[in-house]
């Protein structure tokens, strides 16, 4: 697949930064909180008062995430949380005088709220007096976790090899499902044909690296009436030519929206990726349990094999949610309370893992089953504020993307915290709170569709081995 390629052109982060460092504030709205898992040192906010957009604009920082969580919503929810981020965001920069560009951060394999964000951040921009975006850049890419797209075809890496994402799982996603598996058709796809897929302006490989970034910037200047931009990305270069074209086109007064994956944050805000944080860095993070506390929502089949191999290396003990008993109002509160005493409990001599039970419970429609994510995932969280109320874990690993945003805004209620690295190569962020009950636990993000069947084992070995 990669065979006969263009060259790469290098473009080193420190490039970028220097670029960028005079410039906008980068401001990623995060559907799930998985998006940090590319970056460290950046600040995150699950609240979004004018105080706390104010705090995270002062920090010394490129850029910052909001954690919005709109994965889990409604379509009326989602599109009233972004409008609600932005008229905050907008005062907020007023005040601290400090610009920024909007980064919507949506899932690597393409499920998320898409073009609804995109269209509601342009329409409040727009209100807010702010300007109409001309454009709207989606990059997808998440080059760690083999999510590529090469002559605007997006992939997957499998154990089996690249899949199109249109033929995997996740397309088949009971609340954002595709079948399209190249970018424009898809977009033509999600907008219902109100943006036909040869309207879509293609930026390729070619164009990044033969171009280079003036020829992009060229090219991403063309974008008028908040026109789409699908754009190629393999590698980390390929994401920080993109990032200067980007820059040069905004000078020039180009107006841009970005949806993107994980990896484009990296390149945007002018980090090269870093190893992962060494038991030495984290042993100064860790809480004062001897153990730890697994929480694990996702249902996707990765997960179940990651948790089958972390059951082979041992030293934890399981305790189960059963989701037909969590839906039964008269069953949960109850039931609940069992698992949270019982898994407090055991942090005196292993690791607790409370997950939700493995069959997928799906509704009637796209709407009937986020209402049932959202129930299992509210009796998930107010487990875990049940154990840490009663002991509180050396660290918190949360496995799913709604799992781990509600983890952290209600089971833990953090509001600031700082993304400090990760834990394995390119994948699985550690936040490090700084308010709430959560101050002094690591909390590990880890999204449910990333990593080998080793990866929630190897990393549980190494916060054992800190």
């Amino acid at each position: 697949m990669l065979d006969g390629l263009p060259p790469v052109r290098e473009v080193s982060a420190a490039e970028v930064a220097a670029r960028t460092a005079e410039g906008p504030r980068l401001v990623v709205l995060d559907d799930d909180p998985t998006g940090t898992q590319t970056v460290a040192d950046v600040p995150v906010l699950t609240s979004w008062t004018v105080d706390d957009l104010r705090w995270a604009l002062r920090q010394d920082s490129s850029a910052f995430f909001v954690l919005t969580n709109t994965r889990s919503l409604s379509a009326e929810d989602a599109a009233a949380r972004n409008r609600e981020v932005v008229r905050a965001l907008h005062v907020a920069s007023a005040a601290e005088k400090t610009g920024y560009v909007l980064a919507s951060r949506g899932d690597s394999t393409l499920r998320g709220h898409f073009p609804l964000e995109t269209d509601v951040l342009s329409e409040t921009l727009t209100h807010l007096g702010a300007g109409a975006p001309d454009g709207v850049v989606v990059v997808p890419a998440y080059i760690e976790a083999g999510r590529l797209t090469i002559d605007s075809r997006h992939w997957m890496r499998t154990a089996d090899g690249l899949l199109p994402v249109g033929e995997s799982e996740f397309a088949r996603d009971a609340s954002f499902g595709y079948r399209a598996s190249t970018l424009p058709e898809w977009v033509e796809e999600k907008t219902g044909g109100r943006v036909p897929a040869d309207q879509v302006l293609r930026i390729t490989l070619d164009d990044l690296r033969h171009g280079g970034p003036e020829h992009t910037a060229r090219l991403l200047s063309l974008l008028r009436g908040g026109r789409t931009a699908v754009v190629d990305a393999v590698c980390d270069d390929d994401l920080r030519v993109l990032s200067l074209a980007l820059t040069q086109a905004e000078d020039n007064g180009a107006r841009l929206l970005y949806r993107v994956g994980p990896s484009f944050v990296r390149a945007r805000a002018g980090q090269a990726a870093r190893a992962p944080l060494a038991p030495a860095e984290l042993r100064p993070l860790l809480g004062d349990a001897p153990h730890g506390l697994i929480v694990v929502g996702s249902h996707v089949a990765l997960t179940t094999r990651q948790l089958d191999h972390l059951r082979e290396r041992g030293g934890i003990t399981e305790y189960e949610l059963d989701v037909a008993v969590l839906l039964d109002e008269e069953r949960r509160d109850a039931h609940i309370a069992e698992v949270a005493a019982a898994a407090a409990g055991a942090l005196e001599t292993a690791d607790a893992v409370i997950s939700t039970s493995r069959t997928l419970v799906t509704g009637a429609d796209a709407d009937d089953s986020l209402s049932i994510s959202r129930r299992v995932s509210a009796a998930l969280v107010e487990t875990v504020r049940q154990v840490n109320a009663t002991r509180r874990p050396a660290f918190v690993v949360a496995k799913g993307g709604i799992t781990s945003s509600d983890t952290a805004t209600h089971g833990l209620e953090i509001r600031r915290a700082w993304a400090r690295g990760t834990l394995l190569p390119g994948i699985v962020s550690l936040w490090e709170p700084v308010d709430g009950p959560a101050t002094g636990i690591p909390y590990v993000v880890f999204a449910g569709n990333v990593g080998g069947a080793d990866a929630l084992a190897d990393a549980i070995d190494l916060l054992r081995s800190a």
